[in-house]
């Protein structure tokens, strides 16, 4: 009983209620601004909130997270700009989608899936936080390496039925992510001694040229092309679209959770293995993926939302940030006198269940914003290309230079437009090379900690593959998924189910 009028402590406080509603409403829009990331508004709010009582700064914080997280998708479907990387994946069918006219019905979906997806995420916090918190302390060094090279596999399933040309694109990721100091020993790589390279590469810098400027640059071609009107008769997805889709979005979250609960991985990560999973199932979705399939939607949508009750898991229960925006949290949390960890659930059980609270709600201000404000948003389709190619442009540039306040990210944001333009020329996918960036450092670190751990002995790590059986598990995926994807495998399938349908007919 104590537990429940905690967690509904927040709908009987106006100015909570009121904290959590503003601060899921600048999230969307946050979110849906490239550049403006959800890590970088939480940051700046602690020094605003630092004299606030704890619960009106959590609240505002929780809105903020909440919302950002959501918001990415608007731009990833509008204007093929993931507002983060969470909403690459989402890009991949929301484009199409709004391309077709289909906007209003693509950021429907989104809405309730990203709204489904959070639940999920919220559940489970709130009923298995503990068991999930030492499932994902059981993953060791070597399972967090295997667990980005089947992130970087998984490329072969983003990249228009290429393994070659998506297992390149991963790999250039991962060169990409590794320029710069080296974080072990503070040496230079790949900077080949030109000053400017040893702060690294922006990944935003990246993501927002290979997206937004390749997509302008594309445009050009089409400038003449009368824009594309808009359907926004029906927003609200149909109870039989919901229902037909339940399945695979219970999936998806329940991906969502367990990623977000791994330390250092988070939505983004979730998103992409939740479209490729989506894409293995789905047996026979309504449009091809890639072309605006409703599914290339609800995979991504649920699983990064449902991160974000995962992504609480190991900060409430350990002390061990989930992600970037939980990490900053747990500094909220130590400025204003609370020790995040074990202690917490049994010293004030309340701050726990007033957080669930706060996400809950904020999950229903998402379906509210998120249901709302449509129409005026996909205007921004309908504009003449002529007008509408600056607009990405200058929003590609703010983006850019907002992260660090560096006109050299802008520089690396044009120059990697350039780049993904000719990538996208020749059908070398754009998804994996981001997807390799941000895989980079976790892949680093955890392989050197693992060969250190085994005293640099290939053999011993090798043979550490079989020794626990999450390794195992792991092993066994990655060697699955890279023999299913190669040539050989696909026409020795394709052989036999041809040959098995036609002996049935």
């Amino acid at each position: 009983m104590s537990a429940l009028m905690d967690m509904l402590m927040i709908f009987t406080n106006p100015q909570l209620l009121l904290l959590v509603g503003l601060g899921t409403f600048a999230g969307v829009y946050v979110g849906a601004i490239p550049g403006l990331s959800v890590t970088m508004a939480v940051s700046i709010l602690i020094s605003f909130t630092f004299s606030w009582d704890v619960l009106p700064a959590i609240s505002l914080m929780i809105g903020i997270y909440m919302g950002g997280v959501y918001g990415g998708s608007r731009t990833a479907i509008l204007l093929n700009i993931p507002g983060a990387p969470s909403a690459i994946a989402t890009a991949m069918d929301g484009y199409p989608m709004a391309k077709r006219g289909e906007a209003g019905t693509a950021i429907g979906v989104t809405t309730v899936m990203s709204f489904f997806g959070g639940f999920i995420g919220i559940g489970v916090l709130a009923l298995a936080a503990p068991f999930v918190s030492k499932f994902a302390l059981t993953f060791q060094p070597r399972d967090y390496m295997l667990l980005a090279v089947l992130g970087i596999l998984l490329v072969g399933s983003l990249s228009s039925g290429s393994l070659i040309k998506g297992t390149f694109a991963g790999a250039l990721g991962i060169g990409i992510g590794a320029v710069g100091m080296d974080p072990l020993t503070f040496t230079e790589r790949f900077t080949f001694d030109i000053p400017l390279l040893t702060q690294g590469i922006s990944f935003i810098a990246v993501m927002i040229g290979m997206f937004g400027v390749s997509e302008a640059l594309l445009q050009l071609h089409h400038i003449d092309m009368p824009a594309v009107r808009q359907k926004i008769d029906r927003i609200v997805p149909s109870f039989s679209t919901i229902k037909k889709h339940l399945p695979l979005s219970v999936q998806t979250s329940s991906i969502g959770v367990i990623i977000g609960a791994l330390p250092g991985t988070g939505g983004d990560i979730a998103a992409l293995m939740a479209y490729d999973h989506a894409k293995r199932v789905t047996k026979n979705p309504e449009r091809e993926f890639g072309d605006g399939a409703i599914e290339g939607l609800v995979a991504p949508e649920t699983a990064n939302n449902a991160a974000v009750g995962g992504a609480f898991i190991p900060m409430m229960t350990l002390g061990i940030p989930g992600d970037a925006v939980t990490a900053i949290m747990i500094g909220a949390l130590y400025i204003h006198g609370l020790n995040p960890g074990p202690m917490l659930m049994i010293d004030q059980p309340h701050m726990f269940w007033f957080i669930v609270g706060a996400l809950i709600t904020a999950n229903f201000f998402i379906l509210l914003f998120g249901l709302t404000g449509i129409k005026l948003f996909t205007k921004i389709v309908e504009i003449p290309r002529a007008f509408l190619i600056p607009l990405i442009m200058l929003l590609s540039i703010v983006g850019a230079y907002a992260v660090n306040n560096s006109i050299t990210d802008v520089y690396w944001m044009l120059g990697f437009g350039v780049f993904g333009y000719f990538m996208r020329h020749y059908g070398y996918p754009l998804g994996p090379v981001i997807l390799g960036v941000i895989l980079s450092r976790l892949l680093d670190d955890n392989w050197r900690r693992a060969i250190i751990s085994e005293r640099e002995d290939l053999g011993r790590f090798f043979g550490g593959l079989f020794s626990s059986p999450l390794s195992t598990v792991l092993f066994v995926a990655v060697v699955l998924i890279f023999v299913s994807q190669t040539p050989l495998w696909t026409k020795g399938k394709a052989l036999i189910f041809g040959r098995s349908n036609r002996s049935a007919s």
